[in-house]
């Protein structure tokens, strides 16, 4: 069975954002893959370590409620494929668009979503 342990040595994705509002000046600090699992800090050491401490009650919960921990996502779960379904006169001006840079439309979809 796994236990705590055996999820808080897996590669999270641990995602820390600098923050100022009208609060002041912190860390806020989140679990890509642990839906809700976050916290803060005045620093980002401590935005870190205290997101540790959360996920760990986060993590303890759901294994003691009997529900599933998700699994960190890594690059090897992409394939750099994927559909999306446009209206046809965004379709029909992409490709126009591509054909006047010389180039595919898949290349020029990419050029846009890049920059």
């Amino acid at each position: 069975m796994k236990d705590l342990e055996y999820y808080m040595m897996l590669p999270y994705n641990y995602i820390i954002h600098s923050i100022r509002d009208e609060s002041g000046s912190y860390f806020y600090a989140r679990v890509l893959e642990l839906d809700g699992c976050q916290s803060t800090g005045e620093t980002f050491e401590e935005a870190y370590t205290n997101l540790k401490d959360a996920m760990k009650g986060w993590i303890e919960t759901k294994l003691e409620n009997g529900f599933d921990v998700p699994l960190p996502v890594g690059y090897e779960d992409f394939s750099g494929k994927f559909v999306v379904r446009i209206p046809k006169s965004l379709h029909y001006k992409l490709t126009v668009e591509a054909e006047q840079e010389g180039v595919s439309l898949n290349q020029y979809a990419l050029y846009k979503l890049s920059h």
